[in-house]
């Protein structure tokens, strides 16, 4: 037995037993270390060059940044001014949770924190203006996968490391496809709600609403301005905007709002030290079984196999987008990107495929992974925001990763979607 199917089998034993993904990857790893009789002692320098980036740097720093911002006001006002943007339309509420979701994540970097910061002022809303319970955390959890796609992007800065590329390339090639998912939502938002009369509350909005919004987010609405403006301008790098937004939230959570308190500073400082540990060491696991692969040349007998099949780049690409997403109905998101960049990369390259459009794909199917069961992590914090059923938000959810898929196929169809502003740019 060659060590490819040592290593694969392993996994897929452990898998099927129950194993966390960090188990599978590293006692497979090490299982074909003494099927080869390599020193395991390699492992341990596989442990160190895992986290041993400077680009690597940027995770804790964006996830305490949007932590932080959290608990200083700024996703309150800025999900106000979301909804003073749209005003008295029918579904009103419901895209300014999508737009919402955009803002918020240009700022955290994740979908989980996006759907918990976001759900938590409007799935209660939604719900109190006569939207379904489960309508309203399907459509919130669904943009929360958004979260990831608009950067700074937590998953293309694990990405950028594993696949060696620039993460600045990785967020300008995530504007469009950010975008044009958010609005594929919206035109869902106002099919779905078209007979849906316009609740009382926002009978009375007004440009002096909006505006009166838009004075008192200010300093929310220059959280992204201020961190992308400085990536994109080149006047810092990613790991550096992260520390920016750090000092930023700091700045206006203790001395503008004033909502930001000692003892919410330790509860982000937490969460952030419990998701940074847990990704550090899905990382070593998976750059370890990495090495495998690349040594023994396992994606090259990948790309032989699959040019005996065919030689048609979109037959490979439909292929890959169905495994992505099957994935992501059963692994979170950090795990499937660290596990097939280095099995799927080399493939996708050998096709022609540009590393950042590749990328920027299998970060959107990451982000669908988010809103369908049985794994869903956005619809687990929705489901305990509204308090309905999986089963419920699952079926209501159904018509939005549809328009996301459908996107994701357009992005593959057409790769200059993601690759204008990186050439542009860059």
């Amino acid at each position: 037995m060659g060590v490819a199917e040592v290593l694969f089998l392993t996994f897929l034993v452990l898998m099927l037993l129950g194993a966390p993904i960090t188990v599978a990857l590293g006692v497979s790893a090490m299982f074909s270390f003494m099927v080869v009789g390599q020193d395991l002692s390699t492992l341990i320098q596989i442990a160190f060059t895992s986290v041993n980036s400077f680009p690597i740097m940027a995770l804790p720093a964006f996830v305490l940044a949007g932590a932080l911002m959290e608990c200083a006001g700024v996703s309150k006002r800025l999900v106000i001014i979301a909804e003073n943007l749209v005003g008295p339309v029918r579904g009103g509420l419901a895209i300014s949770t999508a737009l919402a979701c955009v803002f918020f994540g240009a700022i955290s970097g994740s979908g989980p924190a996006t759907t918990a910061a976001v759900g938590m002022l409007m799935i209660p809303a939604m719900i109190k203006r006569d939207y379904e319970p489960g309508y309203a955390a399907a459509a919130t959890a669904t943009a929360g996968g958004v979260g990831i796609i608009i950067p700074p992007s937590i998953p293309m800065v694990i990405y950028g490391v594993a696949a060696q590329e620039s993460i600045t390339k990785m967020f300008l090639g995530g504007v469009i496809p950010g975008l044009l998912i958010a609005a594929g939502l919206i035109a869902m938002h106002l099919f779905k709600c078209r007979k849906m009369e316009v609740h009382e509350d926002m009978a009375g909005w007004s440009a002096a609403t909006l505006f009166k919004s838009m004075k008192e987010g200010f300093w929310a609405m220059m959280a992204p301005i201020v961190i992308l403006g400085g990536i994109y301008s080149g006047f810092f790098t990613p790991t550096e905007a992260a520390i920016v937004a750090i000092f930023y939230t700091l700045f206006v959570g203790f001395f503008i709002y004033k909502e930001l308190t000692i003892k919410s500073l330790m509860k982000s400082l937490e969460t952030t030290s419990w998701l940074t540990g847990r990704v550090l060491i899905i990382m070593f696991t998976a750059y370890a079984f990495g090495r495998l692969l690349v040594q023994y040349r396992i994606p090259d007998q990948i790309v032989e196999m699959l040019l005996a099949f065919t030689s048609n780049v979109m037959v490979v690409w439909i292929f890959v987008v169905l495994i992505l997403l099957f994935l992501g109905m059963f692994m979170e998101t950090l795990a499937i990107i660290l596990l097939v960049t280095p099995v799927l990369l080399p493939v996708m390259k050998a096709f022609g495929v540009d590393p950042i459009h590749f990328g920027i794909v299998l970060v959107c199917c990451c982000g669908v992974g988010f809103s369908t069961p049985p794994l869903g992590e956005n619809m687990f914090i929705a489901s305990g925001i509204a308090d309905v059923s999986l089963e419920e938000i699952s079926a209501k959810a159904i018509p939005f990763c549809c328009v996301t898929i459908g996107v994701i196929f357009l992005l593959v169809m057409f790769p200059q979607l993601i690759l204008f502003l990186p050439k542009m740019l860059m």
